[in-house]
């Protein structure tokens, strides 16, 4: 869980190339709708009692509102992406010039393997796990373990949909975790039933609602509308459910996570220390 995040006005978000199976520049993005559900989200998040940082958008970064796949943050240690493809790249360069500006080191992870954050890096209870294959490289995930001072649990994802393990996995507390087990492979898919006590399948009409793209606070969860199994699933356990629509941003292939780069939740691991 955080506290402290990092998000991005959409002001230049919109849908000018194709590089995940959502994506359509035919299915023009509908720019107020957009700053609508941005600015929802915002409220929620602020309104939870979380501490919203804001980096400044460009117009050259269409995607740069999608700040999980920004990297991720150890302590004032900053670790940036390498993005997979070119359309996305420029974005690290802003990215970075913010956390230096804050004071943060800057730790790379060895090119050419790209990596793209907290899209595929997810830390859980003293444990990080790790999405691979669609946009994170295996090899990058050597290095980064290196990073960490400790191994990742790496996934494997296999359904080209979920791209980022952060489309298809949510890790919540006390042993509970969702996620949509088609996303992942045999080998992961045990990974996770090995270090999970309860563990939510979550269907695919859900799933492809974002309903794993979710972000806690506490007892909340924030989460994309109409994921309605998922969301009796939680309250059933004991979790309040706050729905927030994202639909301009499913567009683009992302969520409510999506939209967050969490600045104090690998806290406790052995770099962050």
């Amino acid at each position: 869980m955080s506290r402290h995040i990092l998000m991005c006005d959409p002001t230049h978000y919109r849908i000018a190339y194709e590089i995940n199976p959502w994506m359509r520049r035919a299915n023009a993005v509908l720019t107020a709708e957009a700053q609508a559900q941005w600015q929802g989200l915002h409220a929620t998040l602020q309104g939870l009692g979380v501490q919203v940082d804001l980096v400044e958008p460009g117009p050259d970064v269409p995607d740069m509102t999608f700040v999980a796949n920004a990297g991720i943050v150890l302590g004032k240690q900053f670790v940036p992406a390498n993005f997979r493809y070119a359309e996305r790249q420029p974005e690290a360069a802003r990215f970075i010039r913010w956390f230096e500006e804050r004071g943060y080191e800057i730790v790379r992870i060895h090119e050419p393997h790209f990596w793209e954050g907290e899209g595929d890096v997810l830390p859980y209870a003293g444990q990080v796990f790790a999405g691979f294959r669609f946009r994170t490289e295996h090899r990058a995930l050597d290095h980064l373990d290196e990073i960490l001072g400790t191994p990742t649990v790496r996934l494997e994802l296999i359904d080209p949909r979920f791209y980022h393990l952060d489309t298809c996995f949510f890790p919540i507390t006390d042993g509970l975790a969702a996620y949509y087990p088609p996303a992942f492979n045999g080998e992961a898919r045990d990974a996770l039933r090995e270090r999970f006590a309860d563990l939510i399948e979550v269907p695919e009409h859900d799933a492809l609602r974002f309903a794993c793209n979710a972000f806690r606070v506490d007892g909340t969860v924030v989460v994309n509308t109409e994921c309605d199994s998922f969301t009796a699933a939680l309250r059933e356990r004991g979790y309040r459910c706050v729905e927030t629509p994202t639909a301009e941003f499913i567009k683009a292939g992302g969520s409510v996570k999506c939209l967050i780069l969490m600045l104090d939740a690998f806290e406790g691991l052995p770099s962050a220390s």
